[in-house]
């Protein structure tokens, strides 16, 4: 990301800085120690400081371990809203390096929220509101990427309409592609995107009021709360390469090529063994010989999951919004039967959806047995035979 600030720091950094003759607080939050991305944020009280600890929550996970190795279809669509930001997140699939929920909440959570393990993205497939931080209020809308730096501060303010979205949590870092950035880190020509389609967070407001305020905090494979006695967004002024922001997906400028091109030219960001793809609405191939279609792969490293946000999605049948198709490693996966001779000649497609790739094998939760449909394995036969049913635990 670029440089970035919003309020007042001082011209040198480790100094001293003061507000109405208060010596304010200096907090460096960076990456890899100090050899990566930091910035540096001015508070009014030490970010330290706690008036109660309280209790410590696992975070668990119920695992599904399906009987079948086969390519499943998870369908979200009539799932119940509920929950807050927080408590609605409802986990699909996980495993070392990433894991992705669905949240569909209804309610604002009261409480701040810091994630002090990993970083997170939050994919906007319905609703809007806005993004309270200590380090500025981020507006997010309808297929918004929200990337929310570890050590964030925050909360959602909802606007009131249908909120869904896919939650990203990874140990590692969101970043864009290495790619698409040149050894300055600007982001190059060839890039799908620029800087001016990533939003920072436009407006700093300082809290200096004091009272009881609930901060729960991700750590240590569980969740920690905390009594506050102050407002955490107490920063009066920050700068640096470290802090939240927006980018939606219409801004990502697909390619189109004479024939055609691999998933990799959808690729949107990357973090350590996966990367999040964007397919939007583009032209297709235009040689009069293509096949618009993407052929027939094997996932022998990866696993490639998708989620359909709008859209005909033209290699699937029976998908429809909502829907997750998971084609796990070691199984060649591609346009079922009759698609690929309908879609000769097309020239363009709307179809939006938004997929992560992963090179280690996920795990499903029990939510996504709730989900599954298990004759999707049996869809590249044109006669489906009636499914086994599957054990839930392993």
């Amino acid at each position: 990301m670029r440089y970035h600030k919003l309020g007042d720091v001082p011209r040198k950094r480790h100094t001293q800085f003061r507000t109405n003759g208060r010596l304010l607080v200096e907090e460096v939050m960076g990456y890899e120690g100090f050899s990566g991305n930091e910035s540096i944020l001015y508070h009014l009280e030490s970010p330290c400081r706690i008036a109660e600890a309280r209790e410590f929550t696992p975070i668990e996970h119920l695992e599904w371990v399906p009987d079948a190795h086969v390519h499943r279809h998870l369908a979200t669509g009539p799932t119940d809203p509920g929950g807050d930001p927080i408590s609605g997140r409802r986990c699909l699939m996980w495993n070392s390096d990433i894991e992705v929920s669905l949240c569909r909440p209804t309610t604002e959570t009261e409480c701040f929220f810091r994630d002090g393990e990993g970083d997170e993205v939050f994919f906007v497939v319905e609703g809007s509101g806005a993004l309270e931080t200590v380090f500025g209020s981020l507006p997010f809308r309808e297929h918004d990427y929200v990337v929310v730096p570890r050590g964030t501060t925050y909360r959602f303010a909802l606007d009131q309409t249908p909120q869904t979205w896919l939650v990203f949590h990874t140990p590692g870092e969101i970043e864009t592609p290495n790619r698409y950035r040149n050894r300055y880190g600007q982001l190059l020509e060839s890039a799908p995107f620029s800087q001016r389609d990533f939003h920072p967070p436009a407006e700093l407001e300082t809290h200096r009021e004091s009272g009881d305020f609930d901060l729960t905090v991700r750590v240590r494979g569980g969740l920690q709360r905390y009594l506050l006695d102050y407002h955490p967004f107490d920063v009066v002024g920050w700068d640096g390469y470290v802090y939240p922001y927006t980018f939606n997906v219409h801004d990502f400028e697909p390619r189109t090529g004479r024939l055609h091109l691999p998933p990799p030219v959808h690729q949107t960001f990357q973090g350590p063994n996966f990367v999040i793809c964007s397919f939007c609405p583009r032209e297709l191939d235009y040689d009069p010989e293509a096949v618009p279609l993407p052929y027939h792969h094997s996932n022998l490293q990866s696993e490639e999951v998708i989620y359909y946000v709008s859209g005909e999605f033209g290699s699937r049948k029976g998908i429809e919004v909502g829907s997750v198709t998971v084609h796990p490693s070691g199984l060649p996966h591609g346009p079922q039967p009759g698609l690929v001779e309908k879609a000769l000649g097309m020239r363009r497609t709307e179809e939006l959806a938004v997929m992560w790739d992963t090179f280690r094998p996920l795990r499903l939760t029990e939510f996504a047995l709730a989900l599954d449909d298990p004759a999707y394995a049996y869809s590249w036969r044109e006669g489906t035979p009636a499914p086994v049913a599957e054990s839930t635990t392993g």
